[in-house]
């Protein structure tokens, strides 16, 4: 057994022992390789840089609106192990996005709201940025990153001591596929699993789950020209659609009683 053979059997063996050792809050089973402490901290250095780059939001009445809705969310929100608190921060800039980094740190920018038209819409994008840092994703992807490099540099330890042809080529392939059909379904799963995880932050809150609906039409129709769904890091939109109205026929009527959220 050559050296390369060895080393992806010790690499594999690693992998299936980590595999199953974390599972989402779905019950979803994770390969996590790094600790949550160490994501959190990652999360707060690159949150404390963005806040030096961006330019930051200080007009009270949006502040007060995006905090009524996320702090509605973080309400029923599961007490995080790797962190105490969470920190909101409006962005001004016609973006239309948002974010949640490891250790609780959430960022949405003013153009959303000219997307997420309601208090809902914008629980619906809030609570799945929330998800993300719930189901530990970072770490998740950095982990699979990791793994995938670590992998590919094997396999070409392995084709340079064996003196194929082509190797260039063969490299190349092997890069594209890992990233298609490993690394971007991986992130595509992520993002549903936010979506239900944030549905069901919105029920609990008890904002309106219809109307997460309603914010990926409007998403639809604001990103014409995305990406088909294989080539994509996020569902496309009738899939996302169809999934979440699937799941919010599994829950419980919403009394649609969240907090009166004043959009400005």
């Amino acid at each position: 057994m050559t050296l390369s053979i060895v080393k992806l059997t010790a690499v594999t063996a690693l992998i299936t022992v980590l595999i199953g050792c974390s599972t989402s809050p779905t019950g979803r089973n994770q390969f996590i390789m790094v600790s949550g402490s160490e994501m959190a901290t990652l999360g707060s250095q690159s949150f404390s840089e963005l806040k030096k780059e961006e330019k930051i939001s200080h007009d009270k009445r949006t502040n007060t609106y995006v905090q009524c809705v996320t702090n509605a969310l973080l309400k029923v929100t599961p007490p995080q192990p790797d962190f105490e608190s969470w920190e909101v921060v409006v962005f001004d800039s016609d973006q239309v996005n948002a974010f949640a980094l490891p250790g609780g740190k959430i960022g949405v920018y003013t153009g959303l709201l000219n997307v997420a038209k309601t208090p809902d819409q914008l629980a619906a994008v809030v609570g799945h940025e929330i998800g993300h840092v719930m189901a530990n994703h970072g770490g998740e992807r950095v982990s699979s990153s990791v793994a995938a490099n670590g992998a590919l540099q094997i396999a070409n330890i392995a084709l340079g001591a064996s003196g194929t042809a082509n190797r260039d080529a063969i490299m190349a392939g092997l890069g594209l596929g890992v990233n298609v059909g490993v690394l971007l379904p991986f992130s595509r799963t992520h993002e549903s699993e936010s979506d239900l995880i944030g549905l069901q932050l919105m029920s609990d809150a008890e904002f309106n789950p219809e109307q997460s609906v309603e914010l990926w039409k409007n998403m639809a129709k604001a990103s014409e020209g995305a990406p088909p769904e294989f080539f994509s890091s996020h569902p496309s939109h009738s899939t996302r659609i169809a999934d979440l109205q699937a799941a919010i026929n599994r829950l419980p009527p919403s009394n649609n009683k969240a907090p009166n959220c004043v959009r400005p």
